[in-house]
């Protein structure tokens, strides 16, 4: 596979999770300000979670950039991270319809920590796929 076809379905999944985030943003019932009251522990995950998926989407971007070639264990390191990246509306609903509640907000650090686990397989595979020369490597330097 090439790396392009690999990056453009994991923009288009990104795109679609943002697309689902923000479809569980409700119009308030009224025309003032208390009517934004109950959206805001929403409103502000949303926010969060904006952030969050478009930083991966960033360095997803430059990660793949960086390879030269694309491998079997690449494609799927990539699919562990979209899948982990996949549950944030979940997690970003459920944390803000319930104002931040323990349980919620726990599983959302979870779905986070996964995320950030599941991409540094992804960089780790990468580099090893391309060698201990790669850019990629080059560029991580003692990170990697």
């Amino acid at each position: 596979m090439n790396k392009n076809r690999l990056e453009a379905f994991s923009d288009g999944v990104i795109a679609i999770l943002i697309t689902i985030m923000v479809l569980e943003l409700r119009i308030p019932e009224g025309a003032d300000w208390h009517a934004l009251q109950p959206i805001v522990p929403v409103f502000i995950t949303y926010v969060l979670s904006f952030v969050f998926l478009g930083i991966y989407w960033n360095n997803h971007h430059h990660l793949i950039h960086m390879a030269d070639r694309m491998t079997g264990g690449i494609l799927w390191a990539n699919l562990h991270l979209l899948f982990w990246l996949s549950l944030t509306p979940f997690a970003t609903g459920w944390m803000g319809r319930n104002s931040f509640a323990p349980l919620p907000t726990a599983v959302y650090g979870g779905v986070l920590l996964c995320s950030a686990i599941a991409y540094t397989i992804l960089v780790r595979t990468i580099i090893v796929a391309l060698g201990p020369h790669s850019r990629l490597k080059e560029a991580l330097g003692s990170e990697a």
